[in-house]
């Protein structure tokens, strides 16, 4: 008889000041939005990726000026504000692939648990952050 007169759950409307940042993300949750912010800020940078390759490969007097772009900087832009743009789009494909792959792997092997979505979503954060920073200390020289 307890059964049938139990409670039931009172769904109500969020109020997104106040529940939302009160919500605790799980990991496989942070890298499917990063997966598409990722991929956003690619296609918003997809511009200057195609400039730098252009710039990078069509003469030396070119290439000249693309590695001017990093060091001193390119108009009104400074080199070390290019780098960071530069850093964040580094970041953003390395994460997209990353994640990308572990979606495939996903995929392809229906590994969907609970468990393996949160140890491949820290692998995933954990390589593509460790990447992105050695690829920062090679971007800003110190080695």
């Amino acid at each position: 008889m307890t059964e049938l007169t139990k409670k039931r759950p009172e769904f109500r409307n969020i109020n997104a000041f106040k529940d939302l940042t009160t919500y605790r993300l799980p990991p496989a949750g942070w890298v499917s939005i990063l997966h598409r912010a990722s991929g956003g800020l690619m296609f918003i940078l997809l511009p200057l990726i195609v400039w730098l390759f252009d710039t990078s490969v069509s003469s030396e007097i070119s290439f000249d000026r693309f590695s001017a772009a990093f060091a001193v900087g390119l108009g009104w832009v400074p080199g070390w504000l290019f780098k960071l743009v530069v850093l964040a789009l580094i970041w953003a494909y390395l994460h997209h692939l990353i994640a990308g792959l572990r979606h495939l792997y996903m995929d392809a092997c229906h590994a969907v648990s609970k468990e393996f979505g949160k140890t491949s979503a820290l692998v995933t954060l954990g390589l593509s952050i460790g990447l992105t920073f050695v690829l920062a200390l090679k971007l800003f020289g110190f080695y």
